[in-house]
């Protein structure tokens, strides 16, 4: 059996191959990364992106048998496309992308409506009103919306499909509470169509068949990033989480088949998710988030120069035996998850004459640690549910360094994915079962091997209690920004 994974991010696209004995080969990447035209706007070429897609795939695919396909994509990011033409109507925009933050404000403002300039719904209805001048022409059925998965389920179809998952369909901030229907409501708020809007499978069943593909070998599965990777990590019972620690952070823990109650903001910062659905279930979780991870490892190289490398940090961090009483708040671009503070900036407190460059490195290792267990104390308080280890990927999970100090910190294990990025791995396990290599995403998870635990060394380097007057310190820098609530 062989399935292959397509995985589309924000700043970059692979596809590779995921076999009956779980294991990723003949990974092959392209960069693409978003454009920003101005301050705040975060656009790309959705053309361009199927473009690039489909070198991957075909690169990846080789001459080899492929028996399904998995689709796992940065989420919320929206496109908008002629159903005869197949061509977009204007730049898709990217998840990350500012523009809206005004329509947010008067959702709310004037329709109590909760909804977050990085979710899908005031983006699809910024290209409605902005790409279709013709106000009378808004509810054409020629016009399609959806998100990256959509887009790509549709172009590699031949415009058979046009679908999206319950995972990608939840975070849109356009569905009922449960992530398994539009809202109505809020689509009428908004002025959108719900003919213009994908059908919303479940994550795992067959959704198309790719026909631009050789074989034309069945889609069986759709996830957002997230969701894959929580499925990659084997994070399906109540109480498992994982971190993927890349650009930013974000924690996500499997919770159960409850469905929430309400799609909004919970009281310590954490969002509800769907995990997944498997076409007899809907699977839930909860997602807190961290604003900027690696995204400071970054400043340290590129702003700084105390590094030459993002890899060389672990040595230079590992050379001093703690930060000296340094300690650094990674909030460069504010404080997500608990506080929510888009006004929090990055803060360095405690330096003296005899603080080296060494102690700084240590420093932002830890302090991004100490943000990780930020969202895992908020992830147990909004659920209830104990995390008693916590599973990491993406980039920084390399890093011994920093590995070592969130379980510190956090004072329990944390377990090291084998495959840096576990979308890949989970969005192919997700596929795999669905087309019956596996009896159930349980069996799947038990085939991967791999992992690295790291136990908790004595007392963290810096105390809980010292890290939160630190925040208390870093929060409300720019205060127009710090009374933003989304």
């Amino acid at each position: 059996m062989t399935v292959l994974v397509i995985d589309i991010g924000t700043s970059g696209l692979r596809a590779a191959t995921v076999d009956g004995d779980a294991r990723v080969g003949n990974l092959h990447h392209e960069e693409f990364a978003p454009q920003s035209p101005a301050g705040g706007l975060v656009e790309f070429d959705a053309s361009a992106m199927y473009r690039a897609v489909l070198r991957v795939a075909l690169a990846a695919a080789g001459d080899r048998r492929i028996d399904a396909v998995g689709i796992t994509n940065q989420r919320a990011s929206a496109v908008g496309w002629r159903r005869s033409t197949g061509e977009p109507i204007g730049p898709a925009i990217g998840w990350q992308d500012l523009r809206t933050i005004g329509e947010c404000m008067a959702a709310r403002a004037q329709h109590g409506l909760a909804l977050a300039p990085n979710q899908t719904a005031t983006k699809i209805a910024w290209l409605l009103a902005n790409h279709v001048p013709d106000a009378g022409a808004r509810d054409d059925e020629d016009i399609l919306f959806g998100t990256v998965d959509t887009w790509i389920t549709w172009k590699l179809s031949g415009g058979a499909a046009h679908v999206t998952d319950m995972t990608n369909a939840a975070v849109t901030g356009l569905t009922t509470a449960d992530g398994t229907t539009w809202n109505r409501s809020t689509l009428d708020v908004l002025g959108l169509h719900a003919h213009q809007l994908p059908q919303i499978v479940p994550t795992m069943g067959h959704c198309a068949d790719a026909t631009e593909l050789p074989g034309s070998p069945p889609v069986m599965a759709l996830a957002g990033d997230q969701q894959a990777s929580l499925v990659g990590q084997g994070c399906i019972e109540p109480g498992r989480a994982k971190i993927t620690f890349g650009t930013g952070g974000m924690l996500d823990m499997y919770t159960g088949t409850s469905a929430p109650k309400h799609a909004n903001r919970r009281a310590a910062g954490t969002f509800p998710i769907v995990a997944f659905g498997d076409g007899t279930s809907v699977h839930y979780g909860t997602e807190a988030v961290m604003l900027s991870a690696g995204t400071n490892v970054e400043w340290l190289r590129d702003g700084l120069g105390l590094v030459s490398s993002a890899e060389e940090t672990d040595s230079v961090a590992a050379s001093v035996t703690s930060t000296e009483g340094v300690v650094y708040v990674p909030a460069l671009l504010g404080l997500g998850t608990p506080h929510w503070d888009y006004g929090a900036r990055g803060t360095l407190l405690g330096v003296t004459r005899g603080t080296s460059r060494a102690h700084i490195v240590r420093a932002v290792l830890e302090g991004i640690a100490h943000r990780g267990v930020d969202l895992v104390e908020a992830a147990e308080s909004d659920s209830g549910l104990r995390i008693d280890t916590i599973n990491v990927d993406g980039g920084m999970s390399r890093n011994t360094t920093f590995v070592q100090a969130l379980a510190d910190a956090a004072a329990r294990p944390v377990t090291v994915s084998p495959v840096t990025e576990a979308t890949t791995l989970g969005a192919g396990l997700l596929a795999a079962v669905a087309h019956g290599a596996w009896g159930s995403l349980r069996d799947a998870a038990a085939a991967t091997d791999g992992h690295r635990t790291v136990d908790p060394l004595g007392e963290p380097g810096t105390a809980r209690s010292e890290w939160e007057r630190a925040v208390s310190r870093a929060r409300a820098w720019i205060p127009a920004l710090s009374s933003l609530d989304f």
